[in-house]
This record gives structure tokens, C-alpha cells and sequence, in this order.
């Protein structure tokens, strides 16, 4: 090991207390989103944070469009002042928990156990702390990392990023972009591209004593969404050429019905009916050319039987890609492989990631952290906190490669 690794190594060590400490303060914020609760809450307490370590904090508060999010806002910290710029993105909102206990951090065996742990709040903890640490150690050079968190991540990142995006906040001429996504060790160099769409059906309602005067919306949905469901079957088998971790589908995935609803009351025939499509397509497919090809196959299904509905897309988001033998990629697989005693290995992430924001703009971004996607929305959510120190470490060690 260097004397540079070692360095960096034995500040982080010596600092695992306060990390993890952090981390079950985190936890205990309930951000969850949806709704998108205590975002607010979260952002003050990461504030404070940032600040103890050096980091200059801001808060920029944002607006929502639709009026859901609580607080919406963005955390911006930097250290150093040079030229050179190297950006860490995290986001701070969780999906909902399966029990209110999660938002209680457990620390057994080695692990934080609680809702966040994995996606993201411990790879908050991680970025701050390897951020601090090549400041303190002298790392930075004549360059800068800029910190931003976001509040929204889990429901499209449209007001958090897509404000970084809309406000100039992310200069193009940046050298490289880090988020620290539950990739377990691996290195995320490219994204799946989501488009997701609400599809509604307008029946008439009628008491179940004269049901034969009503239309039933529901028995509507049931023909309209048939087609949809070969559709993802097929989409299933046209396989991606991009390396994906083994556990991983290579297919393009949807789901016909995550959401769903309609009527009034049981003894009345259904007025209305509703449901959603959300698929995270492989980068060889065209997102707008299967937009319009799910459209098509509503509208076809409903004329059928002359059913009244409408399609309203929620979200079509592209993917997002650096060449792993881009120079950026390379000193990232050189410093990861150094830190973890093992051949860094680049894969595609199953999901969408807010690296698409910055890879937009020419930026080469990858997605790189200690928790583990498998265990990320589950009930057992957990980090391992050696992983996550040797994450900070890689964060430390690459902004000291890139900037120095």
C-alpha cells in the first residue's frame, strides 16, 4: 500500500465511529417517497453534517409543480477551490419502508441495518467523508468536488436533478461524475432508459340492481391491458449486449399494473378505471418508437370494443452510458481495483440512474457504491460499513487522481 492509500485509509478508520453515527441519524428521517416527507428535515441535518466536515453547505430550496414533495430543496457543499471539477451526486429520499421500524438504524455483524442504508444515505455518508478526507489530506490540487443532493431521485428526478439541469447548475466542462448507487462494489457505467405511462378508462356507472344500463370500466381495462402483458413478455426476450451483473434480467423490464384502482362501491358498476405501465428499456431500444408502440396497442385494444380511454406518459427518461475505456473510466477502474484488492468490473444497472443528467451534457458519470441493489427495497435493508469506508476511500483516492 502507499503511503497515499495508507493515509487515506487511517482517516477513514479513524473516523468509522462518526460515519456510522451519521448514517443512523439519517436513517432515523423518515424521507420517504412517495409521498416525499421530511425532505426538509433530512437536508438540515445533512447540512450540519457537511459543515462539521468542512464543506460549505448550502440548502437551495426548489419549487414542485405538483405540490407533493415536502420541502423540496438541494444540498450543494464543495471543497476545495480549484479549477478542475469533479462532482459527487447522491440523493436523500427513501422508498416508503415496509415497517416503521426501519427508520430506527440496527448495527449487527458489521452492518446498518434500516430503510436507506443502502440507497442511498450510506453512500451519502461515504461521499462526504471521502470528499472530506481529500481535502483535509491535501488531495484536491488545483481542483474542486461539488457535492449535490437531491430530493427526489425515487420518483424521476425531474424536480431535484432536472433543477441541477434547468438552473446550470452542472457545468459541462466538469471532468467526471460519481453517484453513489447501491452498485455492491461494482462500477455502473451505463443505465437502463424508463417510460412509464398512466392509462385511464371512463365507463358510465349504474346500481348493480340495473347494471345492464352501465359500462363497466373495469372489464375495459381487463381487454386494454391483455396486449400490454404480451408486450413485456416480449420486450423480456430482446437482451441487451451490455455486461449486467448475473442476477440481473438482460431484458428490457415492465410491469402492466403496478398501479391500479377504480370504481366507486362495490354494488356500483365501475365509472372509471386506471392503470400504469413502467418499463426500464435496454440502451439499444428507442424510447420514443416504443412509446408510441405501447400507445398504439392501447388505442388498438380499446377500439376493439369501442372503450373511452386516454394514455398519459409519466415519465420517459433516456439511458445513459460512458465508454469504460473512456480516460475517466479507466482511472476509476484502476483506483477501485487498488482499494478493493480485486479487478474492478464495469456493468450496466438494471434501473435508471441520475448519471443520464450529467452524461447529457457530455460528462462522463458513473454510478459506484457500497450497498447492494438485491437488498435496497426489501425489509432487511442493510450496508456493510468496512464497504462503505473503502467506498469513501475510491471517492477520496479518484478526486485526488482527477484533480491533483
Amino acid at each position: 500500500m502507499t503511503n497515499h492509500a495508507a493515509r487515506v485509509e487511517t482517516w477513514l478508520d479513524e473516523r468509522a465511529e462518526e460515519m456510522a453515527g451519521l448514517l443512523e441519524r439519517l436513517v432515523a428521517v423518515d424521507s420517504e417517497n412517495p409521498p416525499g416527507r421530511a425532505l426538509g428535515r433530512c437536508a438540515r441535518v445533512l447540512r450540519e453534517a457537511m459543515d462539521h466536515l468542512g464543506l460549505a453547505p448550502e440548502i437551495i430550496e426548489i419549487a414542485d409543480p405538483s405540490g407533493e414533495l415536502e420541502e423540496p430543496c438541494v444540498v450543494r457543499g464543495t471543497a476545495g477551490e480549484g479549477d478542475g471539477l469533479l462532482y459527487f451526486h447522491g440523493h436523500f429520499d427513501v422508498v416508503p419502508a415496509q415497517d416503521r421500524g426501519q427508520f430506527t438504524a440496527a448495527r449487527r455483524d458489521g452492518r446498518i441495518i434500516g430503510r436507506g442504508t443502502a440507497d442511498m444515505k450510506g453512500g451519502i455518508v461515504s461521499m462526504l467523508y471521502g470528499a472530506a478526507a481529500a481535502r483535509e489530506l491535501g488531495l484536491l490540487g488545483d481542483g474542486r468536488i461539488v457535492v449535490h443532493l437531491v430530493c427526489d431521485e425515487e420518483t424521476g428526478s425531474v424536480v431535484g436533478a432536472g433543477h441541477l439541469r434547468a438552473a446550470g447548475l452542472i457545468d459541462p466542462a466538469a471532468l467526471a461524475m460519481l453517484t453513489a448507487e447501491p452498485s455492491g462494489g461494482a462500477i455502473w457505467n451505463a443505465a437502463r432508459g424508463a417510460v412509464s405511462v398512466r392509462v385511464d378508462i371512463r365507463g358510465r356507472e349504474a346500481h348493480v340492481g340495473q347494471a345492464d344500463l352501465g359500462v363497466n370500466a373495469f372489464q375495459h381495462m381487463l381487454h386494454v391491458a391483455r396486449p400490454l402483458e404480451r408486450y413485456a413478455a416480449e420486450m423480456a426476450g430482446r437482451h441487451t449486449g451490455l455486461p449486467m451483473n448475473a442476477a440481473d434480467a438482460p431484458g428490457t423490464m415492465i410491469v402492466v399494473g403496478g398501479l391500479s384502482g377504480g370504481g366507486s362501491n362495490f354494488n356500483v358498476v365501475p365509472g372509471s378505471a386506471f392503470f400504469t405501465v413502467d418499463g426500464r428499456y435496454n440502451p439499444e431500444e428507442d424510447l420514443e418508437g416504443e412509446l408510441k408502440r405501447l400507445t398504439g396497442l392501447v388505442e388498438e385494444a380499446a377500439r376493439e370494443i369501442g372503450a373511452e380511454v386516454s394514455v398519459r406518459t409519466t415519465q420517459l427518461q433516456p439511458s445513459a452510458g460512458t465508454d469504460p475505456g473512456h480516460p475517466a473510466a479507466v482511472a476509476l477502474a484502476r483506483v477501485v481495483g487498488e482499494v478493493q484488492g480485486a479487478p474492478a468490473r464495469f456493468e450496466m444497472c438494471a434501473g435508471i440512474l441520475e448519471t443520464r443528467w450529467y452524461a447529457q451534457l457530455g460528462i462522463p458519470a458513473f454510478g459506484y457504491g457500497a450497498g447492494r441493489l438485491d437488498v435496497s427495497h426489501g425489509p432487511g435493508e442493510y450496508v456493510d460499513e468496512a464497504a462503505m469506508r473503502r467506498c469513501a476511500a475510491v471517492y477520496a483516492r479518484y478526486a485526488g487522481h482527477m484533480l491533483s
